[in-house]
């Protein structure tokens, strides 16, 4: 349970946590404060179900809103979902909201988007990656004197300075206050006499057994519960003495509870222990229905295990989501171990969440675009469990390289490319007897390393994927291959050789009849190709036929990289007000999509814009900004004289009409921009949200909601699947 997150300034943000009411711990909650205006490090211990995360999230909110205006913000960074030590970095970093596309370790791109930053990070749920998270703690603190840390576990990190803050259950009167409140949320109002204070006593206070008691209470009165508890505990009093009291008290409540349950709850409860994070209600029926549960069942049984607060449910971008609490969690997967149904469930769970990302890559060519980046930034968690279970069971390594491929557009389209790569290199480090797959996650990286600049492992990649592709002689392979050696000949001012392999690469496309994303960014990086040589009406007519197929299709991605040629082309014409708001339309969609690349090209043509307009000082500050972009993009403008062309042009611009010490002024002034109000000054009117495209034209397929079964294996025929 957490308190409610309003991310400070300083962050990009992510949904705000949806929580039920806080009750109680006023004086906890002046103790926490107090002890963090006095100490860097404050780590909150206590038993599971104390409530170390609502208190903590509750301080970091209240010492954000009573902190001086001075950019002070903070972040929740959920650790409990995390196995991997090695993504303990990436979580940090996905919970600031930051968006880096270079080859840098996770660590030094929070070291500098936190320098300077009066900053809090909530760490919490890290027992089981205590060492991954004090070394990672200690060289922030050490690095960043304005940083402090608010850490909830059940042991210390362990560090020098650390100050600990041990949590006790509620006392009498609060802990009847949190039973009476959440009883008339379940419209089950309780009085405080004796019965209810018996109650609250037995339980210990501990606000997660106090939830679940209220969740009952719309079945049974306090007498009721009391009675069925002390039976509970009289059978638990002869074991688990090595256990703590109060954890012995918690999993008394969690059985208790569970024993309340209907055959039908507890199986269900068992099941959804697979999921990580959040799910939905898709999920639940396909993974969790079959043997003693039907499908049909699934949403009533899950309505019951909502009202016994056994789950939550809460409203995201992506629709309403489910959440099963972790020390909840914890206790049903136990039971699905016992049953020996785990690996099944977990099989099932992998199948849905593969099904899922097939599914999102075909519709990414679709009006649902942005529907399905938001679907796959809330299963993100699920989808990094789906991908460890193939790429460590045996035999499966093939899925494992498939789900990482399929998931281009996330790691390409929606700024991971850095996870990205670390899951295809994974992957295509095991053996596979399937060629397919493995040559999908091969184009991929190779794309990924292109955009990182990191051109000798994307070179490897690529001609490694030819080379199999065409012994294996897979055409569509061949093409994917070809047309990202393209790309990086492009990036690499080889514009004879991009062209080149562009055109073959685009033949092949056509032949083979494919036509999506990918397709569309072949005929927007050729149009560059030609742009860069001096072809400009070659240029603007290959984009003009790219923007109308993807307003034919709804698609906004790849239109949005050919909004950005046709603006320089509208610039070089002359025409900065037409170029001014394709540009707009650019920058629009691309800061939607998390896509940095697009964002930061398009603020630099901005710039030059701008200073064609008359204004030399904003120009200037864009460029600052641009900058500051481009240090998480990668080498700025790909290191092309192509690419900086422009902006060498609109520097020396701006620096005749203002000075070397103006000019220097305004720069610095736009490299302390953060990338959302770098977006909104480049905008001029603050960030905007996106127009309506046409309606497509043609059938639109289904969506994916609703559907029961994992979506079909891919097809060449209108999906990023070739490959």
């Amino acid at each position: 349970m957490r308190g409610p997150h309003s991310p400070g300034p300083w962050t990009d943000g992510g949904p705000p946590l949806e929580l039920t009411r806080f009750v109680g711990r006023s004086a906890e909650l002046a103790e926490l404060t107090a002890a963090l205006g006095r100490a860097r490090l404050v780590t909150v211990t206590g038993a599971g179900g104390v409530g170390k995360s609502r208190l903590a999230a509750r301080v970091a909110a209240d010492w954000t809103s009573n902190a001086p205006a001075d950019g002070a913000g903070w972040a929740l960074v959920e650790l409990a979902a995390v196995r991997d030590p090695r993504f303990v970095e990436y979580a940090v970093v996905e919970a600031l909201g930051l968006t880096d596309h270079t080859t840098r370790p996770p660590r030094e791109t929070l070291l500098e988007h936190l320098a300077g930053r009066r900053a809090l990070l909530v760490l919490d749920g890290f027992e089981h990656l205590v060492a991954a998270c004090a070394e990672l703690v200690a060289e922030l603190l050490r690095k960043l004197p304005e940083l402090r840390v608010l850490a909830t576990g059940r042991r210390p990190l362990g560090l020098a300075g650390e100050r600990l803050f041990a949590l006790a259950p509620l006392g009498d009167d609060e802990a009847v206050d949190l039973l009476a409140d959440r009883a008339r949320a379940q419209g089950a109002p309780v009085d405080d006499d004796a019965g209810v204070r018996e109650l609250c006593r037995r339980l210990e206070g501990l606000p997660l057994a106090l939830e679940l008691a209220a969740g009952r209470l719309r079945a049974l009165s306090p007498a009721q519960l009391l009675e069925r508890l002390d039976d509970r505990f009289r059978l638990l009093a002869g074991g688990g003495r090595d256990a703590l009291p109060r954890h012995r008290t918690l999993r008394t409540a969690i059985g208790w509870s569970h024993e309340l349950c209907t055959p039908a709850e507890r199986l269900l409860w068992a099941r959804l222990s697979v999921f990580t994070r959040t799910f939905d209600l898709d999920a639940a029926e396909y993974v969790c229905s079959g043997d003693g549960l039907p499908a049909e069942d699934v949403l009533d049984v899950l309505s019951e295990l909502l009202a016994q607060s056994v789950v939550s449910r809460e409203e995201t971008p992506a629709g309403p989501r489910y959440r099963v609490l972790d020390t909840v969690r914890a206790y049903g997967a136990g039971w699905l171990e016992a049953t020996g149904d785990a690996d099944r469930l977990r099989r099932r769970h992998r199948d849905w969440y593969l099904g899922l990302a097939t599914w999102c890559e075909l519709e990414w060519f679709s009006p649902r675009q942005r529907e399905v980046a938001a679907r796959v930034d809330a299963e993100l968690p699920n989808l990094r469990t789906a991908l460890e279970f193939s790429l460590t069971e045996p035999d499966e390594a093939h899925l494992g390289q498939h789900l990482a491929g399929t998931l281009w557009f996330c790691w390409v389209g929606c700024g991971r490319l850095s996870e990205g790569r670390r899951w295809l290199e994974r992957s295509l480090a095991l053996e596979s007897e399937y060629e397919r797959s493995r040559l999908k996650a091969l184009w991929v990286l190779g794309h990924v390393a292109i955009l990182q600049g990191d051109t000798v492992p994307a070179l490897r990649a690529l001609r490694t994927c030819r080379e199999r592709a065409e012994r294996s002689a897979d055409p569509a392979a061949v093409a994917y291959a070809e047309h990202r050696t393209g790309c990086l000949a492009l990036v690499t001012d080889d514009m004879v050789r991009a062209e080149a392999l562009l055109r073959s690469a685009l033949a092949r496309y056509e032949e083979i009849g494919e036509l999506n994303s990918n397709v569309l960014m072949g005929r927007v990086e050729l149009a560059m190709a030609r742009a860069f040589q001096g072809d400009l009406p070659e240029a603007v007519r290959l984009c003009r036929e790219v923007r109308r197929v993807c307003e034919d299709h709804g698609e906004r991605w790849a239109r949005s990289y050919a909004l950005y040629v046709l603006a320089y082309a509208a610039w070089l014409d002359g025409d900065t007000a037409g170029a001014r708001e394709l540009l707009a339309g650019c920058l629009t969609d691309a800061h939607a999509f998390r896509d940095l690349l697009g964002s930061v090209l398009a603020i630099e043509l901005l710039a030059l814009v701008t200073v064609a307009q008359g204004d030399p000082a904003e120009a200037a500050v864009l460029q600052g900004a641009a900058g500051r972009l481009w240090s998480s993009v990668g080498l700025p403008l790909f290191g092309s004289a192509y690419y900086n062309a422009p902006h060498e042009r609109c520097e020396a611009a701006a620096r005749r009409a203002l000075g070397a010490a103006r000019y220097a002024e305004c720069v610095r002034e736009g490299a302390g921009l953060d990338r959302e109000a770098a977006v909104a000054r480049a905008l001029g009117d603050g960030i905007r949200p996106l127009p309506a495209l046409p309606a497509p034209r043609g059938p639109v397929a289904r969506t994916c909601p609703g559907q029961r079964e994992p979506a079909a294996s891919p097809t060449r025929k209108g999906g990023e699947t070739a490959g």
